[in-house]
């Protein structure tokens, strides 16, 4: 009995140890378990074009009111609205008979002075013979030369009435003075329209060319001034820009490239921005004065530090990723990116270098220290669509 109570100890003892040792091997595998395969890749940098997007309104090259100069009644319209002129197509034909009968007259006029000028004239070559044979004095052939200038004046004012009489009677014809689109058509047959008239009989819109304005704030209009060297004129700095793209309602890319040619010098107080006007060519006319779209202005960075948009989260306002370090530990790194995008991508300015391994697949839930097993993933697959 003594033997046994002195061996059943040892024997407790024993079994303690081996349960000790296999709950360190259960914790050891568990551990083992928790080492998970995670997509990383290694940043490099690269080309990358930023795209800028600007809400814009569009206008016609030309859009041009058309009014009478004269009074009268609106007789004929030979277009409808929408329809597509060309220059010099007929437009409106305005009922004003007293421009008619102001020809009359002023051709009457012509021919009365024609006549008073023949007269003088002939007074004229009546007395010069008198007066070389001293039978009148000289004062009488100075009077008739006098006459006959007056007459040949009275000629020439008959002959300018009968112009301008023309150029009023041509004004109740209105032809299109470009190529164009045309508007509404506010009056109708037998309205009474004047020169002082509020309202255009219509507008042409030349939209053969469009315009395309956006705007720039202070800073954005500082930073492009300030760009390149302080030598170069804004005009230069114009020319220099990309061409843009312009992005339909419909949510297309319109076909044609347009190019920035102006900004204007003043900046709105109301709206702390100036305005900027692109060129677009629109030989198809599918673009109309008064639509509204997107101008997209690329920006191309030779060397940018991109992160793929899943890579990160967000947290408080701050956007972090996880990185990877030499002994495949996680650390979490904000980063301040740039607010435009590269398609899928985030243009990193701050927290990451060329060098650096970040995590592809973001959950949020990593915890710094945690130990991962990197696959490690090649740039082309990650960065293939970039431009």
């Amino acid at each position: 009995m003594k033997i046994i109570k002195a061996v059943l100890p040892a024997i407790i003892l024993t079994a303690v140890i081996s349960a000790c040792g296999n709950k360190n091997k259960q914790a050891n595998g568990n551990q083992e378990q928790q080492i998970l395969d995670y997509k990383v890749v290694q940043l490099q940098p690269r080309q990358a074009t930023l795209n800028v997007d600007y809400p814009a309104s569009i206008q016609g090259q030309q859009n041009i009111e058309i009014r009478p100069k004269v009074d009268g009644y609106v007789e004929k319209i030979f277009v409808d609205e929408g329809a597509i002129v060309t220059k010099g197509q007929l437009l409106f034909k305005i009922n004003a008979p007293q421009y008619e009968q102001d020809v009359r007259t002023a051709e009457a006029g012509i021919k009365t002075a024609e006549a008073d000028l023949s007269l003088a004239k002939m007074q004229v070559n009546k007395v010069k013979p008198l007066v070389e044979k001293d039978i009148i004095s000289h004062y009488e052939l100075e009077s008739a030369e006098y006459t006959q200038q007056s007459k040949a004046a009275a000629l020439a004012q008959a002959k300018a009435a009968l112009v301008n009489a023309r150029v009023n009677l041509g004004y109740t014809t209105i032809t299109s003075p470009v190529n164009g689109v045309i508007g509404s058509l506010p009056y109708k047959l037998g309205s009474l329209v004047t020169g002082s008239t509020t309202d255009p009989l219509t507008t042409v819109y030349n939209t053969s060319n469009v315009y395309v304005y956006f705007a720039l704030n202070e800073k954005q209009l500082l930073g492009f001034s300030r760009d390149s060297s302080s030598q170069t004129t804004f005009k230069a700095k114009l020319s220099k820009l990309p061409a843009v793209s312009l992005i339909l309602p419909d949510g297309t890319t319109y076909d044609h490239t347009g190019k920035v040619e102006t900004v204007n010098g003043l900046i709105n107080t109301a709206t702390g921005a100036a305005n900027v006007r692109a060129d677009f060519a629109n030989p198809r006319g599918l673009i109309r004065s008064g639509s509204s779209a997107v101008v997209r202005i690329p920006n191309l960075i030779k060397s940018a530090i991109l992160v793929p948009q899943s890579a990160t989260y967000e947290l408080q306002d701050k956007r972090f990723v996880y990185t990877v370090d030499n002994q495949n530990k996680i650390k979490n790194v904000a980063v301040k990116v740039m607010d435009n995008t590269a398609g899928q991508f985030y243009v990193v300015t701050d927290g990451l270098k060329a060098g650096d391994k970040i995590v592809l697949e973001s959950s949020g839930n990593l915890q710094d220290g945690t130990v991962i097993k990197p696959n490690e993933v090649s740039a082309g697959s990650v960065y293939g669509g970039v431009k």
